[in-house]
């Protein structure tokens, strides 16, 4: 135990020190700018799959010259983490994809499309979105059978997909998220 307090003792010292001599070094940020990359190249991947912007709200202010995705609009991010917690880009006029990079966001806890014409079918990548508390798809044009991955998102809270053109039955997985 008395070695253990040591040697965390003497880690904090040099790391003390290191910052001391290196005042633009945080620990952490390697691990933190590796991590808003990821959701940075996934905002881009959406942004390349928005066929139609009619007010250029993603063309003029989604851009490599404004290289801090969380003053993006439509974009929320953690204070604490500086990660994408809730992309709303709702009556947007957009028209486009949704992109299977959509599900490296792994903060997301809110993802929001309505009243846009995204269109095709859901990805299945974003399954990896166990964060998400609320989604909404409504008024777009998505086809396909809505997807049974939705009862693995065991947060979610509130889902809205009416006013698209899917088809079949609903899964019964979604009938086991007890907090929807």
């Amino acid at each position: 135990m008395a070695t253990t307090c040591f040697l965390l003792s003497i880690t904090l010292l040099l790391v003390q020190n290191c910052c001391m001599y290196m005042p633009n070094f945080t620990i952490g940020a390697v691990a933190t700018k590796s991590n808003i990359s990821t959701d940075e190249s996934a905002l881009s991947a959406l942004k390349a799959h928005v066929t139609s912007d009619p007010q250029n709200i993603l063309t003029t202010n989604w851009s490599t010259s404004n290289s801090n995705i969380c003053s993006w609009i439509g974009v929320t991010c953690s204070l604490r983490h500086l990660r994408v917690t809730a992309l709303n880009l709702s009556y947007m006029n957009l028209t486009g994809t949704i992109p299977p990079h959509l599900g490296n966001l792994s903060f997301l806890v809110r993802l929001e499309f309505g009243n846009n014409s995204f269109h095709g079918t859901l990805p299945q990548e974003l399954s990896r979105l166990r964060r998400l508390t609320r989604v909404s798809f409504a008024n777009n044009i998505f086809v396909g059978t809505i997807p049974s991955w939705f009862g693995s998102l065991s947060k979610l809270q509130r889902m809205r997909l009416n006013g698209n053109q899917f088809s079949g039955s609903i899964p019964t997985a979604i009938f086991n998220l007890s907090a929807l």
